[in-house]
């Protein structure tokens, strides 16, 4: 199958033209082939807010709210499963960093999922994620989401690994260096595909570092995106190496664990 990310540059507090960039760049990787698709964090809103005001005028409910009625039509049209970071708003108003799944198939929603690790300033706005690690089977992959700053945390992908996911999605706004470099390890540690799609440009002082990465079960890395333009990169996958977790024929990565030997 091939995969691809959306490496743009969201308008802060501009849904509609932040839909309009999408969808242009979703067309894009759809011209080439892409099955499935990865925004990133926040695309529909931006990021940098000043005040929880602002979070709750851009932010909405899944799957009733704008932003995943526009990626629900969008998935059917073009026959395509769609992940994206959206700013959720619930019944009760409570806020969260969410991402959410849609696809060609029933009403086009999937589910969702809301950032377990929140990062610096978002804990002002944002509640902590309470769904847990979830992995998605949407018939031509099963796909594990993870947001952001969650990458830090190595149990969040291996949760998802061990719960089946063969492709990690990985909405980012990512403002520190160092995930380019470690998506990889977690791609080869789990031996599963990881597809992190990063925004670009500036907001109100603080810079994104680009570099939207898809790196192998083998932490080989597929695609890199630039640190400034917008642009999707589309790759073609073999889910039957993420699939098998041998190393050799003595070593599996998740039968050799030992989890009786890891509590503190």
């Amino acid at each position: 199958m091939k995969i691809a990310y959306v490496q743009m540059e969201p308008v802060l507090l501009e849904p509609e033209i932040n839909y309009s960039k999408a969808e242009e760049l979703i067309r894009t990787a759809v011209r080439e082939g892409a099955q499935l698709i990865v925004l990133p964090e926040l695309f529909d809103t931006g990021y940098n807010f000043e005040s929880r005001g602002e979070v709750e005028e851009v932010a909405g409910q899944i799957p009733d709210g704008p932003t995943t009625e526009f990626l629900m039509e969008l998935s059917r049209e073009l026959g395509v499963f769609i992940v994206a970071g959206t700013a959720e708003k619930d019944e009760k108003g409570r806020l969260y960093n969410s991402a959410v799944i849609t696809g060609p198939i029933g009403s086009g929603y999937i589910g969702k999922y809301r950032k377990v690790h929140l990062f610096y300033r978002e804990k002002l706005f944002f509640e902590p994620g309470n769904l847990g690690f979830h992995v998605f089977n949407i018939g031509i992959a099963k796909v594990g989401v993870m947001i952001c700053f969650d990458w830090f945390f190595p149990e969040s992908a291996r949760t998802l690994a061990l719960k089946g996911a063969e492709i990690i999605a990985h909405p980012s706004n990512l403002v520190m260096p160092y995930a380019p470099r470690a998506m990889p390890i977690r791609a080869l540690e789990n031996r599963v595909y990881t597809v992190t799609a990063n925004r670009i440009g500036e907001e109100r002082g603080l810079r994104f570092i680009g570099k939207s990465t898809i790196a192998s079960p083998k932490a080989e890395v597929l695609a890199m995106g630039s640190e400034d333009k917008e642009e999707v990169a589309v790759v073609e996958v073999d889910l039957e190496l993420a699939r098998s977790k041998r190393l050799n024929d003595m070593n599996d990565v998740f039968r050799d664990r030992r989890p009786e030997t890891y509590s503190l």
